[in-house]
Order: C-alpha cells, then sequence, then structure tokens
C-alpha cells in the first residue's frame, strides 16, 4: 500500500480513531482513546538497514501470528522502536497487497479495541 492518504483515511475511519503527529519522532500516530495501535513513519540514518529510508506503519500484533508473518514476507518486520514481540513495521513500498495491510491494521485496532473496557466498547459499536 503505497497510497498514504487512502491508508490515512481507511485508519481514520475505525469508530473512535484518533490522530496527531509526534515531531520528536516524525510519527503520524493513529490513537483508540489515547491508545497507539498504528503509526505511520520512515526512518532515516539507522544502522539496521531493513528499515533505512523505507516508509511503514508499525501495528500491533498477535506475537504468535507476527513470527508467521515475519517469517512469510520479507516486507513485515519486527516493530520500529516499539516492543518487537508484540509489534510489527510493514514495508509500506514493498509488496504486500493492499488487501493484507488492511487487515493487519484491522487486527491491530480490534486488539487495542478489546484491551479497553466494555462501555467503551459498547459506546465505540455504536458509533459504527
Amino acid at each position: 500500500m503505497t497510497d498514504l492518504k487512502d491508508l490515512d483515511r481507511y485508519l481514520l475511519a475505525k469508530p473512535g480513531a484518533g490522530h496527531d503527529f509526534k515531531v520528536e519522532w516524525g510519527w503520524d500516530r493513529y490513537m483508540l482513546r489515547d491508545k497507539l495501535f498504528a503509526a505511520i513513519c520512515k526512518p532515516v540514518g539507522m544502522k539496521d538497514e531493513r528499515y533505512n529510508g523505507h516508509t511503514l506503519v508499525n501495528l500491533k500484533c498477535d506475537p504468535r501470528r507476527a513470527e508467521l508473518l515475519r517469517a512469510e514476507f520479507p516486507d513485515i518486520l519486527p516493530g520500529f522502536y516499539c516492543d518487537k514481540k508484540t509489534w510489527i513495521a510493514v514495508l509500506l513500498d514493498g509488496a504486500l497487497p493492499d488487501e493484507l495491510v488492511r487487515e493487519l491494521c484491522d487486527d491491530s485496532y480490534r486488539l487495542i479495541l478489546e484491551k479497553l473496557p466494555k462501555y467503551i466498547q459498547k459506546e465505540l459499536a455504536e458509533e459504527a
């Protein structure tokens, strides 16, 4: 998925989703009730060349699924500047199908939503 405007619209269309820009990091952050579920960035000058110069989205991911995804897709890496066990970095300038990127975004949102109190989950379900 190379169209960042489409990805931005997709992430913000989720019930309760908000956006801010973390200037110090150069990250577009997507939050659900102050909990990060996605972050878009383009690391430069990094020692780890796998991330360097690539536009990517960090997403929350089940640890078992994250391992399988990283083994299958070279454009899915451990989370960038996040817990590498529970976050993945999806290279947006790679060859991943848009459908898979959207599915991973949906999963990340769901994982954060499930950790919120039930009354908030109910409010957000009514918004949808």
